[in-house]
């Protein structure tokens, strides 16, 4: 089909806080022009328009996540959706830090050296879980290439945690590549998540501009392992963002090997550019474009899909999840 037109002090006991640094080193990389959509003084179109987050729940949450000094992909990413999800109770928590060892052109997490491990975290996220009376969390990471299982006892940790404290809360994960290995992997997918996501982001011809240090290939077998490791009892999912310079064809292209892979669910938003420092905006799309993507996809075979200039990893997570665990 085609388109259409500090630590407080340095005591054993004192409790390690730990602080987001600051944005003078973000993720992403210098670009080079400025693409067709600059970045200073350039409108957005309407159905990119979002109200301000600052409703009651969102500086409720706000408060509560910060006192139990956790981070979510939600304000690290600036995600647009992040005033909307508040306000319904839904959040999406990023553990191991928020310092990132890759570097993606289009990500606005920090990258660099990380320091932070903290064992408990995996408690005070399925305590924040519980308190929040969630019904569906979801879980992210910053890409962890220092440590030996490159995270992946984290997600362990945090798994066993939720279904410890929030027995009725399904759990979905939305990973690193982990390299590509499989024995971190299946450490993950063994504590059966109920929703394994891991994002291949971009199409494959764009992956040496914007996903530096990663392969497609290698996040497309990661997603059929999991498959295979998992069965039934585990649904795939990842997403994509569009406006980096993709044409149409590409996205249907890459959605067919993504349901080679056995890839259930499936994500596709716009890409908004965090500052000058990240990747240009090649052009916004239009909704007409995202339901023709969405058509495409369902035609194919997904079970849930989610399409739209707005739509992040997991937003509405929990309402995607139950037509492809009934289907």
């Amino acid at each position: 089909m085609s388109p259409p037109e500090t630590i407080a002090d340095d005591s054993p006991a004192a409790e390690r806080v730990h602080v987001t640094r600051s944005r003078a080193k973000p993720g992403g990389t210098a670009a080079e022009g400025e693409g067709a959509v600059p970045f200073r003084r350039a409108r957005k179109p309407p159905w990119l328009k979002v109200p301000a987050p600052g409703g009651p729940t969102y500086r409720r949450l706000k408060a509560e996540i910060g006192s139990d000094n956790l981070h979510t992909v939600c304000e690290e990413a600036n995600c647009p959706n992040v005033g909307e999800c508040w306000e319904r109770g839904t959040a999406t928590f990023m553990i191991l830090g928020d310092v990132c060892t890759r570097r993606c052109g289009f990500c606005n997490v920090q990258t660099g050296v990380p320091s932070w491990n903290d064992p408990l975290e995996p408690l005070r996220v399925a305590n924040q879980v519980k308190k929040m009376g969630l019904r569906h969390a979801v879980v992210t990471s910053v890409d962890r290439d220092d440590l030996p299982d490159y995270g992946a006892s984290a997600f362990v940790g945090v798994i066993r945690s939720i279904r410890m404290q929030a027995p009725g809360c399904k759990v979905e994960i939305l990973t690193p590549d982990f390299r590509g290995q499989e024995m971190p992997l299946a450490k993950v997918i063994h504590e059966r998540p109920d929703v394994f996501n891991h994002n291949v982001e971009t199409v494959p011809r764009l992956y040496p501009k914007a996903r530096r240090g990663s392969k497609f290939l290698r996040s497309a077998r990661v997603l059929r392992m999991a498959k295979e490791m998992g069965g039934a009892d585990v649904v795939t999912k990842s997403g994509l963002m569009v406006g980096l310079g993709e044409s149409f064809e590409e996205m249907v292209e890459t959605f067919g090997i993504l349901r080679e892979h056995r890839v259930q669910v499936l994500t596709v938003g716009q890409y908004l550019r965090p500052t000058e420092d990240h990747l240009p905006i090649e052009r916004y799309w239009h909704p007409e474009e995202f339901e023709a993507l969405e058509r495409e996809a369902y035609a194919m075979g997904f079970e849930s899909v989610a399409a739209g200039p707005l739509v992040r990893s997991s937003y509405h997570a929990d309402q995607n999840l139950p037509r492809a665990a009934n289907g």
